[in-house]
């Protein structure tokens, strides 16, 4: 019967509010409470965490601790707009002749100008000091805090936050100015204190850190610290003094030397987690690590200038637990050190080697040889690394599922051949410029990898519509990317359609050989795609990009700039159709007024004057 109410009717509270948990996406939840008041009011017991832009106001921190009152996160970012949850039902609006009135129409224009400029208004602000009062007085039981580039927070609003919101567990002050003072009072106040994150917070020195340190040296197990020049060896020596818990440490510091990082190797022994950026460290502090450090999982390395395969070696030979490797711009190894991290480390499952040109193929064929385990490995800018060192993966490291190759032009198709075969779990292939990789390589992948649901091939002038055949009929992909692969056609992109229905994200920009039909054929075939990349593609018009929108009612994104076929009424076609559409990139000369009244939100441009 027509206005009858069943699901208020029969539902509980309980079991609506266990719905409303389940509820992974904040848009989901503003839209169910939007549906009538007892969703609104119910929807906000629920709630858990907040996800606000940095130039909300005092008195709409206070409305919104009013409304929600078991938020225990909340994140502020400045990179992020204003976007509250709906406070209110939205009204139902009235049909009739004068709705599209010219009077109505000019208060539209009127009320968009006004809106305009309060937006610019409230973007002008940032979160300040009163702000983090508001938030402190309003949300008391707050677990964790998350204040991302908010530079007029100070250490006047810090301590106010400290002293309300003792039971913080976890703080992330990136890119904040808070000094000394304020460190000090989270040191203080907050007793649970457990994870902190200070990167890019010029305002911290020594001594606010070491005071927030020694009060939180009962709870405290993550740290990360970036930027920060006024943090030095001492910071770090009072870590390793107090901090017995910690097992996650970021570094990335031009003023650690080794006496720090050897201080925090003897007095954290439960260290799990060590990422590191710190020109200044030499072999003698990873000696001490690899000594010490026995519990350590994973290491990454960032541009080290005085560590060499010695440093490797005590690594290799104390850190048996090391699960998960990155190597980036480490000029001094060679081979030889990764050799000894693959005989001394048998637990690895994740390796990633980037710019580190003196590690060759015998270095990676250690790793296949010993680590068979390893279920995803990276490989970026590796020109020494050759086809029989991919060879070895794939006859030992049957476990693999994701593989990451980046400018390796040593590697070729007898490669990828032994991959397929050997790796049979592969989930995710991702390739860009590996020129020496073509139709060979990518269909033993299609014959072989039947699991495999990601494939990104960019700029492989070899791949062409046999690969992609071949893809079609042994893989049920749900991301594909071939963008400049210049052999691929419509034949391949419709072997795409026919065999893989779950595709859900499709580049295929600046392929000269994909038309209309194509589009056409991925509209009939792949009606769950969100996500589209057009760009360059001169052979497609606005007949093609109808054809797909046509079944394609899922579309999130589409970007289609440099594409001489396509035209405003193409832009409109889409904007129209896809009622999910959130992003068209495209010419802004190629947008009309109408369709920019329309969905002017959702139109990003192309910027040409720069």
């Amino acid at each position: 019967m027509r206005g009858e109410d069943r699901i208020n009717n029969t539902l509980p509270e309980e079991l609506i509010l266990e719905i409303f948990r389940r509820l992974e996406s904040k848009p989901s939840r503003d839209a169910c409470s939007l549906v009538c008041k007892r969703w609104l009011s119910l929807e906000r017991f629920s709630r858990t965490t907040l996800r606000i832009g940095a130039s909300i106001s005092p008195e709409e921190f206070a409305s919104l601790s009013r409304r929600f009152l078991h938020i225990t996160s909340i994140h502020v970012d400045e990179r992020l707009s204003v976007s509250l949850p709906s406070l209110s039902p939205s009204p139902r609006r009235k049909r009739g002749r004068n709705s599209s009135s010219p009077s109505s129409s000019s208060k539209r224009k009127k009320l968009n100008g006004k809106t305009h400029s309060a937006v610019e208004n409230v973007e002008s602000c940032s979160l300040a000091d009163a702000g983090l009062t508001a938030l402190a007085n309003g949300f008391p039981r707050l677990e964790n805090l998350s204040l991302i580039w908010c530079p007029n927070v100070s250490s006047f609003g810090m301590c106010s936050l400290a002293e309300k919101c003792a039971l913080l567990r976890s703080l992330d002050l990136q890119g904040c100015f808070v000094g000394d003072q304020g460190l000090a009072a989270v040191g203080k106040f907050c007793d649970q204190l457990e994870d902190l994150n200070l990167r890019f917070c010029e305002g911290v020195t020594d001594v606010g850190f070491i005071d927030l340190v020694v009060g939180r040296a009962n709870s405290l197990k993550s740290i990360r610290v970036a930027a920060s020049a006024k943090i030095t060896d001492l910071s770090m020596e009072a870590v390793g003094s107090h901090c017995k818990l910690l097992e996650v440490l970021f570094l990335d510091s031009e003023c650690i030397h080794d006496k720090g990082l050897i201080a925090v190797a003897q007095g954290c022994n439960r260290l799990k987690d060590l990422s590191l950026q710190c020109v200044l460290l030499t072999d003698k502090a990873f000696s001490v690590v690899g000594d010490l450090c026995t519990s350590l999982e994973r290491l990454a390395l960032y541009s080290f200038q005085h560590f060499s395969d010695k440093g490797m070696r005590a690594i290799g030979k104390g850190c048996k637990m090391l699960k998960n490797l990155t190597l980036s711009d480490c000029s001094f190894l060679s081979c030889k050190g990764l050799e000894a991290i693959a005989n001394g480390c048998k637990e690895l499952t994740r390796v990633e080697i980037n710019g580190c040109h003196n590690i060759g193929t015998h270095g990676l064929e250690a790793i296949g040889k010993s680590c068979s385990r390893l279920n995803e490995l990276g490989l970026l800018y590796c020109q020494r690394i050759g086809n029989s060192a991919l060879q070895e993966i794939g006859k030992g490291c049957k476990s693999l599922e994701i593989l990451h190759l980046v400018d390796c032009s040593g590697i070729g198709d007898n490669a990828m051949c032994s991959i397929a075969k050997g790796c049979r779990n592969l989930k995710k292939l991702h390739i860009r410029r590996c020129y020496e990789i073509g139709n060979k390589g990518i269909v033993a992948v299609g014959k072989h990898c039947k699991s495999l649901t990601e494939l990104s091939v960019r700029f492989c002038d070899k791949v062409g519509d046999e690969a992609l055949i071949a893809i079609g009929k042994g893989c049920s992909l749900q991301q594909l990317n071939v963008s400049g692969c210049n052999h691929i056609s419509d034949a391949g992109i419709l072997a795409i359609a026919k065999g893989c229905p779950q595709l859900t994200h499709l580049d295929i920009s600046v392929l000269q050989n994909i038309g209309d039909m194509a589009l056409a054929e991925l509209g009939e075939g792949c009606p769950l795609l969100k996500d589209l990349v057009l760009s360059h593609c001169h052979n497609i018009t606005d007949t093609g990009l109808n054809h797909l929108v046509q079944k394609c009612t899922l579309l999130e994104s589409c970007h289609m700039v440099y594409c001489p076929g396509i035209t405003s009424a193409g832009v409109a076609t889409v904007v129209s159709s896809c009622p999910h559409i959130k992003k068209v990139l495209i010419e802004k000369w190629k947008v009309s007024e109408r369709t920019t009244r329309r969905a002017g939100s959702v139109i990003s441009y192309l910027c040409m004057d720069l």
